[in-house]
């Protein structure tokens, strides 16, 4: 490997022991030693790429994110159904790609609000990137709105994903994320929610 190489292998090293660390012990339960050590990595290689622990979580929910909006549009590729048929296969991709790791799910909803600015602009940015997914989704089922209501449906977007992800967070509190009944029943529960709020915005 080049230089390169070995610096983009270092790097996804330690966002693996990060993610690890920080979902078994959370953010400030985990130290940038213990972050190198788990990586056998040593803390001057991580200082080459990272400035701070936070830049390292930042960089962990970027790269989860990352995967889970390739996922989402590989998905969305794939429909050929109408919307009530692909929402909820779509929805369920979604839910899967956050809880069938418990570690990604417990650093993403479980720990993620309030630890600082920077992180709560990832999260803002990753709720912007799903407005916009649905804004286009919407617009391939009923084309393009009309430039007077586009504020509207983007602010409904916007506030469709925000309710989505709190029923997530909520059923967290509580699940067993081994359950697939558990799991299947919050897929109905945010395809529901989705139905609802489309039928508002459709009328």
């Amino acid at each position: 490997m080049d230089a390169e190489q070995r610096r983009a292998e270092r790097r996804e090293q330690l966002l693996d022991a990060a993610l690890k660390l920080f979902a078994a012990n959370g953010y400030l339960g985990t130290s940038i030693e213990q972050i190198c050590t788990t990586a056998y990595i040593g803390t001057k290689s991580f200082y080459e790429l990272f400035t701070s622990r936070e830049e390292c979580y930042v960089a962990v929910l970027r790269r989860t994110s990352d995967r889970l909006e390739e996922r989402m549009v590989e998905a969305a590729r794939q429909a050929t159904g109408n919307e009530r048929q692909e929402a909820p296969r779509l929805l369920a991709t979604f839910v899967h790609a956050l809880v069938d790791d418990p570690q990604i799910t417990r650093v993403t909803f479980g720990m993620a609000s309030g630890i600082s600015e920077s992180v709560e602009r990832e999260r803002r940015t990753n709720r912007r990137w799903a407005a916009g997914f649905l804004e286009q989704l919407w617009d391939a089922y009923d084309g393009p709105p009309a430039e007077d209501l586009r504020a509207v449906r983007h602010g409904v977007a916007i506030g469709l994903v925000g309710g989505m992800f709190d029923l997530i967070s909520d059923w967290l509190l509580d699940a067993d994320l081994t359950n697939q009944q558990q799991i299947e029943a919050l897929i109905d529960d945010l395809t529901t929610f989705y139905i609802t709020v489309r039928r508002g915005l459709t009328k």
